[in-house]
């Protein structure tokens, strides 16, 4: 090896190292303000402000925070929310292969709990999966279907007209297959889609939102 290669090793060691430290004090200094603020998040917020130059890629942003034990650590499952073996009437999944083009064109909808220093809480989303937006949601202390179908009425507020072109889709839940919740749909001839599988991947948009509460808030 020549001086000159073994010197820019060197450097190139000293300047990794610096960069490391510096990106560690920077995330410490933005963790104290938002301990839950996932990677990415983290790697966008970075790359932002200091802007392309001095900025890493994100798989090697998150390789640092890996090595230091800075990535968030995944909250071990609660409590049971979806029941999905009852007798009452399912539908097939309409939105598989489905083209997103526009904001209403489906609401997807889930149930997670929250828990509270008096035990837990049920919290019902109903989410444009275009837009990504929460447009219902309704906080209850039981997992009764009266409760999720309050979610869905705040989320039809904002229809102004019966909207046949809207798809509702969700887990196979009972909340969701009952016939209190399903006529309500059918009342404004919204169609209804659901999950073909116990596979959250097939209900990913209303998951995904779970998992930033429980991750991150």
């Amino acid at each position: 090896m020549s001086k000159q290669a073994y010197y820019k090793h060197v450097d190139n060691v000293f300047s990794r190292l610096a960069h490391e430290r510096f990106l560690l004090e920077y995330v410490h200094s933005i963790r104290e303000l938002d301990p839950g603020l996932g990677g990415e998040k983290l790697w966008i917020i970075y790359k932002e402000y200091f802007g392309a130059d001095h900025s890493l890629g994100c798989d090697a942003f998150l390789a640092v925070l890996k090595q230091y034990g800075l990535m968030l650590r995944k909250h071990k499952k609660g409590c049971r929310t979806t029941d999905s073996n009852h007798g009452l009437p399912v539908y097939p999944n309409l939105v598989e292969h489905l083209l997103l083009t526009r904001a209403d064109q489906v609401w997807v909808s889930d149930i997670t709990y929250i828990l509270t220093d008096q035990g837990f809480c049920y919290l019902s989303i109903v989410r444009d999966a275009y837009t990504h937006e929460v447009v219902g949601w309704f906080v209850a202390p039981t997992l009764e279907s009266i409760y999720t179908l309050e979610a869905l009425k705040m989320a039809c507020e904002r229809l102004e007209e019966i909207n046949a072109n809207l798809i509702h889709h969700s887990d196979r839940g009972t909340q969701y297959a009952s016939l209190l919740y399903t006529s309500h749909l059918k009342g404004l001839k919204i169609q209804i889609s659901m999950t073909e599988s116990g596979d959250p991947k097939d209900n990913a948009i209303a998951e995904r939102i779970n998992g930033i509460l429980k991750t991150e808030f």
